[in-house]
């Protein structure tokens, strides 16, 4: 569990040359870092650590970072969208998620409905994200009809 607490606080603040073995020379700047004047996504914000929940509520609340192995901290401004399948609430109700960090993110919650619950617009997406790849791929690949017609009985007998 450690390894991968380091490994994620490396990914999301950076690490300074010299900070662990195996460092890159110069260090590396974290997603913070990159994102700065812009947005920053982080999914499954539900299987974050707790010493990382700190360190992410300290960028939110105080605009900076520190780097793995870094000393002064450097300024960001970063917008966060979080995701998560888990129940916020009743992990804060445990203590596995910070409530402040809760509170921080939880600006406009939006929740959604499974696709799985939904089947009649598998279909409707499939042909939206084909129709999307065959622009980026210049290519005019369709689903069959057996596909389609397939689905839509499913559908109906549901």
């Amino acid at each position: 569990m450690y390894k991968r607490q380091e490994l994620l606080e490396s990914e999301l603040f950076g690490y300074a040359e010299g900070a662990f073995t195996g460092a890159k020379k110069g260090g590396k700047p974290g997603k913070f870092q990159l994102a700065n004047h812009g947005t920053l996504f982080l999914d499954e914000i539900g299987d974050m650590p707790l010493p990382l929940q700190v360190k992410i509520l300290r960028a939110l609340q105080e605009r900076e970072i520190e780097k793995v192995g870094g000393g002064a901290p450097m300024p960001v401004d970063v917008r966060v969208i979080s995701a998560t399948r888990q129940d916020l609430p009743q992990m804060m109700a445990e203590g596995s998620f910070r409530e402040d960090l809760y509170y921080r993110l939880a600006v406009i919650n939006m929740e959604t409905v499974p696709l799985r619950e939904r089947p009649g617009d598998i279909l409707l997406h499939a042909n939206y994200y084909l129709d999307e790849l065959n622009k980026k791929y210049k290519t005019k690949i369709i689903l069959s009809d057996p596909v389609s017609y397939t689905h839509l009985r499913a559908h109906e007998t549901t």
